[in-house]
């Protein structure tokens, strides 16, 4: 039995035997989760290769997800204007690909907002990446430029943490803090210290001219002295109803008939306009245990630039692809046209361009076909909700606050300490001057 069967079997006698109300009986849609090897396998990965482990957190899991309701958090159910100001958002990706999921810290004013509601804007997101990245790995960044102790929560940070840490398996690639000012670096020696030691070796504090390690300048805002003039622009999630009946799968296989590759999105492109252009993104990931290749086709290649077009996949590696739509088209003209993504095995990686091309000629029907059609974004308008709780620190905002206060009267005392050294060196200086005049009287004398 494979370690994913194994964790399978585990976790459906675990629930047999009677699950505790609450939570109550978990919701079918988390359940469903079950029957995703790929799942199944981030959560494998997050807890060091340990069944047993893997199994408790699979149950950890279902639980918050049933207590907080997290299949039902969206558009309609979250603080809409804290969405659109913009705090928290995705843009770009780093050098792995990996989408970056950004805190814009500035915007955030501690005392001023609603804790509980910012919480569930960090859920809206991390749910809404996850089905949009299909559970691809994201980069946390921390964008504290600008920033002051008004701008930091201790609370929020660890909260995130918390999520990525025992909710999200496998899910984080970095962790970025970009241009922390000195006097926030206290409160991120606190969090560094609660982190595990696997988010301690992804964590990296960074500034404007260290970020291109990271982030290439392309990917890179503005502001943080790249090259994407990318303005944040909230649009709803457009949800696409997925099916979660089991697959046949092959045993011992990673993946199911039928399923060559994994894409993201699996049905519909998503068209929208950023920077004055109409473009999609379309990610590609081989879940055969072998090479391929493939090759991406549309029904009107003369109205799109996609970059790669083709190209060769080594197993459980991806590719972003970026479909742009020529000038001269409008954007509802997109609706009516398809794509149409193409694999084959083959040998190796290393195999030549006219190699791939002989057996695109022989490959018949033993190549994989993925249709997409195509769609575009349409605003909803909902109107925001507003609810008022209270909220009272924690210890982790105690300990913050004592720190800053011991600071605070340790440059005091050090204020106070300079000035004894001016006053001793002054009596010193008078002893002396003092001393001497004395002593030249004498000799006179």
């Amino acid at each position: 039995m494979t370690k994913i069967a194994e964790i399978r079997s585990l976790f459906e006698a675990k629930i047999k035997d009677g699950i505790p109300d609450p939570p109550g009986e978990f919701d079918p849609r988390d359940l469903s989760r079950l029957n995703s090897d790929k799942y199944l396998y981030r959560v494998l990965e997050h807890s060091r290769n340990n069944v047993q482990q893997a199994v408790e957190m699979l149950y950890e899991i279902m639980v918050w997800r049933k207590m907080m309701n997290a299949n039902e958090i969206n558009e309609n159910t979250v603080n809409l204007d804290y969405l659109k100001e913009g705090i928290f958002f995705p843009q770009g990706r780093d050098i792995d690909s990996c989408l970056v999921f950004i805190m814009k810290s500035k915007l955030y004013h501690k005392g001023q907002i609603n804790v509980d509601e910012v919480k569930r804007i960090i859920i809206y997101w991390l749910e809404r990446i996850e089905r949009e990245e299909d559970g691809k790995k994201i980069t946390l960044f921390f964008d504290m430029d600008g920033c002051g102790l008004n701008n930091m929560d201790i609370e929020i940070i660890m909260y995130m943490v918390t999520l990525l840490k025992n909710y999200y398996p496998n899910f984080i690639n970095y962790i970025i803090i970009f241009q922390l000012p000195w006097m926030l670096s206290a409160g991120f020696k606190i969090v560094k210290g609660l982190l595990p030691a696997e988010a301690i070796e992804r964590l990296r504090t960074v500034n404007k001219d260290k970020l291109k390690d990271l982030i290439a300048p392309e990917q890179a805002l503005t502001s943080w002295g790249g090259k994407n003039e990318y303005v944040f622009n909230f649009f709803p999630e457009n949800r696409i109803s997925v099916d979660n009946t089991p697959k046949t799968s092959i045993p011992d296989s990673q993946h199911s008939l039928g399923e060559m590759l994994s894409l993201n999105p699996g049905k519909l492109l998503i068209f929208k306009v950023e920077n004055d252009r109409i473009c999609a993104q379309l990610t590609i990931t081989n879940m055969d245990d072998s090479v391929i290749s493939f090759k991406i086709r549309t029904t009107a290649p003369e109205k799109y630039v996609v970059k790669p077009s083709s190209g060769i996949l080594t197993s459980k590696a991806l590719q972003t692809i970026q479909i742009q739509v020529n000038s001269g088209f409008q954007i509802n003209s997109v609706e009516k046209d398809r794509f149409l993504v193409v694999s084959m095995q083959i040998p190796s990686a290393d195999i030549s361009a006219k190699e791939i091309s002989d057996m695109w000629k022989t490959v018949g029907s033993k190549a994989d076909e993925y249709r997409l059609k195509c769609s575009t974004i349409n605003t909803l308008k909902s109107e925001p909700v507003q609810e008022k709780s209270s909220h009272e620190h924690d210890s982790i905002m105690y300990k913050l606050n004592n720190l800053q206060n011991n600071h605070k009267m340790l440059v005091k005392n050090v204020k106070t300490m300079r000035m004894y050294q001016y006053a001793t060196l002054f009596l010193t200086f008078v002893s002396l001057t003092l001393g001497y005049v004395t002593l030249n009287k004498d000799c006179h004398l």
